[in-house]
Formats: C-alpha cells, sequence, structure tokens
C-alpha cells in the first residue's frame, strides 16, 4: 500500500478531484494549508502591502493499493499541471498496514469494499 500526499494550487482542486474519480479513486482526504516558498515580494491590494511569501494550498492525501499508485499520481500530475511555478508536489510513502474499524479487517481489503465488488 502507499499513501500518496499531494500539494496543489487551491485553483487546481476541482479538476483533481475529477481526475481522481475518474482513476476510480472515491476516497480521500483534503486540508487547506499554507505554506513557505522561495518567492519573496510583497503585493500591493488597495494600498496595502501584503506579504506573499505565504503560499495558500490543498493538501490531499489518499492511501491506495500498490497496483492503483501510479494511476493515482498520473491523475493528480495531468490535472494539476499548468507549467507554472508553483503547480506543487507528490510525496509517495510505503504503509505497513491498513485497518477497517468496523469489521476489522487488514491490509489491502481495508481499502475498498469487497461486498461491492463481488456484486459487480
Amino acid at each position: 500500500m502507499k499513501k500518496i500526499e499531494a500539494i496543489i494550487r487551491k485553483t487546481k482542486f476541482e479538476d483533481v478531484k475529477d481526475a481522481l474519480l475518474e482513476a476510480d479513486i472515491e476516497w480521500f482526504s483534503y486540508y487547506d494549508v499554507r505554506g513557505v516558498g522561495k518567492s519573496r515580494q510583497g503585493r500591493i491590494y488597495r494600498g496595502v502591502v501584503y506579504d506573499t511569501s505565504y503560499i495558500e494550498r490543498t493538501l490531499i492525501s489518499i492511501v491506495v493499493r500498490d497496483k492503483n499508485a501510479e494511476k493515482t499520481v498520473q491523475a493528480i500530475l495531468k490535472a494539476a499541471h499548468t507549467g507554472e511555478i508553483g503547480d506543487g508536489r507528490i510525496f509517495i510513502l510505503p504503509i505497513e498496514d491498513s485497518i477497517r474499524i468496523r469489521t476489522g479487517e487488514r491490509g489491502d481489503i481495508a481499502l475498498y469494499n469487497a461486498e461491492q465488488e463481488k456484486s459487480v
């Protein structure tokens, strides 16, 4: 299993969400986050200078089976790409185990609903 974390532009969240759903990734968490980047400049809005070194982004967190890791990464890459500085980052981490609290199932099976898969 892999945990995929992607930090993307807030403006690309809907595109990434749609791409993940199209790739059959139906469950993920997301958070509004702030970070500090290399760019150090002030922006003036209505006569007030704002520090833009704090960058607002969205962090998407997904745990997938190994066989779905690459298609998940490709979906994020395609949907989040603008070609400009600040498109974001993707991190891939190994997951040792997962447990479904309701049933006690462990491992890959805890990541998806096996009952739905059997009825299809």
